[in-house]
């Protein structure tokens, strides 16, 4: 699997005051997207995520988003190494993504990029 990079997941109360700071400290824009009740700014390296406390609490399991040259790819390498695949592959507004959880517990979301 080519791991292309990784995304840094922060929970904010206030999704609008909080992408001014991220724009200006990537020199990124905001790319906006809402999924279920969440609302979500991708700026540069950093996913953030602002929304009802029920939905945020399972968001905050999720280590960090990684990507992927292709999901179906790392299911497959994930699933032989012993991670347990809990989501997916779906599609989302950022691309195909999966669940997974690593041998030592640990929980990361795989996504690749729309062609």
């Amino acid at each position: 699997m080519e791991i292309l990079g990784a995304t840094l997941r922060i929970c904010v109360d206030d999704l609008e005051t909080a992408i001014p700071f991220y724009e200006r400290l990537t020199g990124a824009p905001a790319h906006r997207f809402g999924r279920g009740g969440v609302q979500a700014a991708a700026i540069g390296s950093f996913l953030l995520m602002s929304g009802p406390e029920a939905e945020l609490e399972v968001l905050r399991k999720v280590t960090a988003t990684i990507a992927v040259k292709d999901v179906d790819e790392a299911h497959r390498q994930l699933t032989e190494l012993g991670a347990r695949v809990v989501a997916g592959p779906l599609a989302t507004p950022a691309g195909r993504n999966l669940l997974a959880v690593h041998p030592d517990g640990t929980v990361f979301e795989y996504v690749d990029q729309p062609g």
